[in-house]
């Protein structure tokens, strides 16, 4: 197993995790405003429990969204900036497969249809199937609640579920949902074994968020014109 540090800031959990000799080292915070400021003390830990020094890692992976904004950048921008000083390659894992992972290692589950509130009324969403790995069915989209459409049997996850109760909990979703499932890097690093294993990686410079909102704010008209349709 590679050692491989894991970064991820796309919702109001941040989290790092540190895969090493086949175990995951991780911290968490949870609510805080900032998240640049508690993710490298969160490093620091991660490696001081593990006795080694930062310049041992192999590669460093984040969490690329979709996720806030702000969040999403955060993860990528530490990544870059720590595998820049140590001339690492970077390995962007989607957010939304990491929560189908978190899912899975919860429950076990193999189609899992994951939901993460986007806020503005808008969910951020995805389809996964557990066949030997991850196969996607339904790429990341965002889109209002109403509209996500599922294929097949699925558990679902993830905080949508709690965000837009009202309208996930008249679809056949609610039963065995995983409201608790969040992004968290101990799946982003579990992911990025798979990736790394097979080469997948890129170099600091070219790794990218993933944005699927061009805006991160209405004008005045446009909500008046969002809450009349």
């Amino acid at each position: 197993m590679s050692t491989i540090l894991a970064i991820e800031t796309s919702s109001e959990l941040a989290s790092v995790a540190l895969s090493y000799q086949g175990e995951i080292i991780s911290r968490e915070t949870s609510g805080v405003h900032t998240h640049s400021q508690t993710v490298l003390p969160m490093v620091q830990e991660v490696l001081a429990q593990a006795g080694m020094r930062i310049s041992q890692c192999e590669v460093i992976a984040f969490g690329a969204g979709p996720g806030s904004f702000t969040g999403v950048r955060t993860a990528c921008g530490v990544a870059q900036g720590l595998a820049f000083g140590l001339d690492l390659p970077v390995i962007p894992i989607v957010t939304l497969q990491a929560m189908a992972q978190g899912c899975r290692d919860a429950c076990g589950a193999d189609d899992v249809l994951v939901l993460l509130d986007a806020r503005m009324d808008e969910v951020y969403w995805a389809q996964y199937r557990y066949r030997d790995g991850w196969q996607t069915i339904s790429e990341p989209a965002l889109s209002a609640a109403s509209a996500v459409k599922a294929e097949g049997q699925v558990i679902a996850c993830g905080n949508g579920l709690t965000a837009y109760a009202s309208v996930f909990d008249t679809m056949p979703l609610a039963m065995n949902a995983r409201h608790d499932v969040m992004p968290h890097a101990a799946q982003v690093a579990r992911l990025a074994q798979l990736e790394f294993a097979a080469g997948r990686i890129v170099n600091a410079r070219d790794a990218q968020p993933v944005y699927l909102r061009n805006k991160v704010a209405f004008t005045t008209s446009e909500r008046l014109a969002k809450a009349v349709a």
